[in-house]
């Protein structure tokens, strides 16, 4: 094989085998810069981290030291020893490892090149699974969850002891989850079975690149110098605009339903259209309200994460194929996948973070060099900002990915049994290996043993039941899995990634005698919590279909095709993204600086004027609290902008406050912006006659007791707790045969909760639930800063009606609480009526009211 060396711009010269530089050469292309310089410092054996934008061939690039290597490799004669893998790529998406090996298999065959190349997601066929560990491809594409069931296997150091390189795509959306942090510890213990392997991680948006640096090699006592960084800047700068519409922008809400007309034109303007919206329930709401009106009979499909697989590919593969004119998509598709045809991306919602924006919007073109088109569709007025916002960060290059954090405990007690079922451990060894991870490098010792001692016996409170001991001690102070079914019960329940119970959705027909049949095509999965709420005859939204529900058999949800005007929609836990501190900060600065706010649509800048005129905008480093009576109840305002869970937290302990305080609060609601309580006691004459004191009430000390006791209390925590039972292995949701029910597992974490609250309070699993609430469902950190953030900045309006500024909260009180087919009716009415209060009754579409 003849090698050519090509000089990069930096110091090293990358060797390029012929047919290489002959396929450029066909195809009339020159390798990038940056695809030469990660090759030459690849091959000069370091780690490396690529950081470049979409359609700069980063994929292509983590690959050509891998398709390289093996080039000068060479064949395997026959009959050679066992030959382990060279390479693992490393996606968080399935959609995405089966889209690389359609993209990489291309250039693969046009050379010419003896290079074997397969994926394993949890999609394929445990025949297929067998095979590849008996001979195992030279590229095996895969996900976090098989990488440790892998590692989980006692043939493990054989399947990896020739790996060469472990490339990582969309790293930045990997390390500062759950599964990144598994994932980190399956690098450790893929270091130990392959010392010499090298790590290629690829990222198109990141805010610290240092930290993604450290993550990709061991870190520890004695850690390794951080991977080599090749940042790509520059490329055609994205056309992003918001929605120009002469349509009225809604005051609250999250569906933009009112843009669906204009949405379906820009469809009809374009090749192929990415629809983005951030929850399930908007796809399936969007996916629908577009066929309702589709006279044209475009080809539009349907994308997320609980539709079944086979629904997904063929979704995927008609994309491929440009056989769509539209697709409707979760985060299911914000990541990698190159479909060059897509010509426009349409976000529906705010993005809820610059960086995501900037991830999906590189899905349209695909192409360095071609400006990417999006257009962004607030589904509200103060949408309509934060869009702008996302849209300025964008033009900007600023990026708010979130730092890497500390690693999940629970996640931890599932690797050390991970471990145990691969090979009796020492404890000492796994230690220090597992401290050379990353998100583990500061775990102490006693920690350590804490997660083994629970892995052994399920803690103090449980150590006299059996079924928790899970590894046991050898005689030679190794740790080994109990017995063969642990470590099959290990495999079933892998994974971080807890969803909400689920059944499957099947499609089924009446027979002659009006019985179900058993037959039917399979559609997904629903919650099990939504379908509970459903009696026979009920109809919803599922898969773009009206659906009547049948009834449940097994665990199935047993479905009909209907047809209804007014169907329910399935809800789905956790589909919300939070809103990024970078972001709401950016708003805060555009309400306080009234050059920022021209560029903004008529009717939202003179709704904002209005509010100047009847009470004020908060300025960027200070909290505006509103309080006025409206009916027979007084209303307190905070326009906090941190977020919805940080507000769902300040809620709750402000309303505890207050009941302390003798205000008689009756109850709260939180946005993304603002947060309102209400009660029985004028909350602006206690402000005034000092009863009640603004600077007390928002005192950083909340955060102490207040929460402690309002944790004892809530259910919160036992939510939280039993996502973490779970991942660390102490409940199981599927056994051999069968699987629990959601309701099962609640009832058992439940119990196991009030057992350890009452005689193990300080048990490991319920630190790692505290830990796990601070950071995820509370909020803790972000409401601390912002609670220094305002101490001696609180300024207090005392008006006699609503603000302007506060209708969009005043609407979401009560929405989920007018039963019946009047809902839609006598919802508008009382927006209407308090649109009206406001003097807002004339501002839709940029009318200017008179003075």
């Amino acid at each position: 094989m003849d090698l050519v060396e090509t000089k990069p711009s930096g110091n090293q010269a990358a060797t390029l085998p012929t047919p290489f530089l002959k396929w450029f050469g066909e195809k009339g292309w020159q390798p990038r810069a940056h695809q030469l310089e990660l090759l030459a410092r690849a091959q000069g054996g370091e780690n490396m981290l690529l950081i470049a934008p979409t359609g700069a061939g980063k994929t292509l690039a983590g690959f050509l030291p891998s398709l390289t290597d093996l080039v000068t490799r060479g064949n395997i004669p026959p009959g050679s020893a066992f030959t382990g893998i060279h390479t693992l790529y490393i996606s968080p998406l399935k959609a995405l490892t089966v889209d690389i090996e359609r993209n990489l298999m291309k250039p693969v065959t046009e050379m010419g090149l003896s290079v074997t190349v397969e994926n394993r997601t949890g999609d394929t066929p445990q025949s297929k699974r067998q095979r590849q560990k008996l001979t195992p491809p030279d590229i095996l594409l895969t996900t976090p969850e098989q990488v440790a069931l892998l590692l989980a296997n006692k043939e493990a150091g054989r399947f990896f002891k020739d790996l060469k390189y472990v490339v990582l795509d969309e790293l930045h959306s990997l390390v500062t989850s759950k599964r990144g942090h598994l994932l980190s510890l399956g690098l450790a213990r893929l270091r130990k079975h392959a010392p010499e392997m090298q790590t290629i991680g690829l990222s198109a948006t990141v805010a610290d690149p240092m930290d993604l640096q450290r993550w990709l090699v061991p870190q520890g006592e004695h850690p390794a110098p951080p991977a080599g960084l090749v940042h790509v800047t520059g490329g055609a700068a994205p056309d992003i605009t918001i929605l120009g519409t002469e349509t009225r922008i809604p005051w609250s809400g999250h569906v933009s339903t009112y843009a669906i007309p204009e949405v379906y034109e820009e469809i009809k303007r374009h090749k192929t259209t990415l629809i983005f919206v951030n929850t399930r329930f908007q796809a399936e709401l969007l996916f629908q309200s577009l066929w309702t009106i589709n006279e044209d009979n475009l080809p539009i499909a349907l994308h997320h994460g609980s539709l079944d697989a086979s629904q997904r590919r063929r979704v995927e593969a008609a994309m491929a194929d440009n056989r769509l004119r539209a697709v409707v998509a979760t985060s299911t598709l914000d990541m990698g996948l190159d479909w060059g045809d897509v010509d426009l991306v349409v976000h529906v919602g705010a993005p809820k973070g610059a960086s995501r924006l900037a991830q999906r919007i590189g899905r349209a073109n695909h192409r360095m060099d071609e400006p990417s088109k999006a257009i962004l569709v607030p589904a509200n007025r103060f949408e309509v900002m934060e869009c702008q916002a996302a849209l300025d960060a964008n033009y900007l290059g600023a990026q708010d990915t979130p730092p890497v954090g500390e690693g999940a405990l629970d996640v931890l007690a599932q690797h050390v049994l991970g471990m145990a079922c691969a090979e009796p451990f020492d404890p000492v060894e796994l230690y220090d290996e597992i401290t050379s991870a990353s998100p583990y490098a500061n775990l102490s010792w006693e920690m350590f043993e804490r997660i083994v001692d629970f892995v052994a016996t399920g803690g103090y409170a449980l150590r006299s039941y059996e079924r928790y001991a899970r590894i046991r001690r050898q005689e030679d102070g190794r740790w080994r899995v109990s017995n063969p079914q642990i470590a099959q019960q290990y495999r079933m329940n892998l994974g971080t990634i807890v969803e909400a119970a689920e059944l499957n959705v099947r499609l089924v027909k009446r027979n002659a005698k009006g019985t179900l049949g058993r037959g039917g095509m399979s559609l997904g999965k629903v919650e099990e919590y939504f379908l509970e709420q459903l009696v026979q005859g009920d109809t919803f939204l599922f898969a773009g279909k009206v659906l009547r529900f049948e009834g449940i058999r097994e665990n199935e949800c047993l479905v009909s095709n209907a047809f209804s005007l007014d169907p329910k929609i399935p809800a789905y836990a956790g589909g919300k993204f939070p809103l990024t501190t970078y972001l709401a900060d950016q708003v805060r600065a555009m309400l306080a600086d009234p050059d920022r706010r021209v560029s903004l649509p008529d009717q939202v800048r003179d709704w904002l004027n209005i509010q100047l005129e009847r009470s004020m905008l908060p300025k960027q480093d200070e909290l505006l609290i509103e309080t006025f009576p409206r009916g027979k109840r007084f209303f307190l305002i905070a326009y906090c902008f941190e977020g919805r869970l940080a507000h769902q937290t300040l809620g709750m302990l402000l309303t505890r406050r207050l009941e302390r305080l003798g205000a008689r609060p009756l109850g709260f609601v939180a946005t993304d912006y603002s947060l309102a309580i209400w009660g029985l006691n004028d909350l602006g004459a206690m402000i005034a006659d000092g009863s009640l004191s603004l600077s007390d009430l928002f005192d950083e000390d909340m955060l102490g007791d207040d929460l402690e006791a309002w944790l004892d209390e809530s259910y919160m925590l036992k939510r939280t707790f039993r996502n973490c039972a779970v991942i660390s292995g102490l409940i199981e949701r599927r056994h051999p045969g069968k699987e629990k029910t959601g309701r099962q597992v609640t009832v058992s974490t439940d119990l196991i909760y009030d057992v350890l609250r009452s005689h193990e309070p300080d048990h490991v699993l319920l630190e790692a639930t505290r830990r796990d609430a601070a950071s995820g469902l509370l909020d803790i950190g972000r409401l601390g800063d912002m609670l220094s953030r305002i101490k001696g900045h609180i300024t207090h309006r005392d008006l006699d009606r609503v603000s302007p500024l506060a209708v969009p909260i005043m609407l979401e009180i009560g929405k989920e609480q007018v039963p019946g087919e009047a809902q839609d009716a006598v919802l508008q009415e009382a927006a209407d009526e308090l649109i009206a209060e406001a003097g807002l009754s004339t501002v839709s579409v940029g009318d200017r009211p008179s003075p």
